[in-house]
């Protein structure tokens, strides 16, 4: 909210008075523009509340398509990144199967008594 208060003041120069309250502005929910279509009775005011109730049906409607988009991203997002652990694990198994570790490796063929285990 903060954020929101010091871009509005920066913007517009009429609410400069504002830059130092410690107070943040309030502002009208869609229920409160309704109930002050009610009590309003000029032509004017009568219009911009219904476009005002306009305005925050759009916006409702657009906060629900957004909402619908950012749950599918995360959810390709989570798929991705058990699609990168689990890639991760066959190609670590497959340098493993290429070049082993020394350790692992014995020596093959016929081994004489007198010859070590892992020399």
């Amino acid at each position: 909210m903060q954020e929101e208060k010091d871009e509005v003041v920066t913007k517009c120069d009429h609410l400069k008075s504002l830059k130092y309250s410690p107070v943040l502005p309030l502002a009208f929910t869609e229920f409160g523009v309704m109930m002050l279509a009610s009590v309003l009775k000029g032509e004017t005011a009568i219009r911009v509340n219904i476009q005002i109730v306009r305005v925050f049906a759009k916006m409702r409607e657009m906060v629900l398509a957004n909402k619908d988009i950012l749950l599918k991203l995360e959810q390709v997002e989570n798929k991705l990144s058990q699609h990168d652990n689990q890639i991760e694990v066959i190609f670590n198994h497959i340098k493993e199967l290429i070049d082993p570790p020394a350790a692992t490796r014995r020596k093959i063929g016929f081994r004489r008594s007198d010859e070590e285990e892992g020399g």
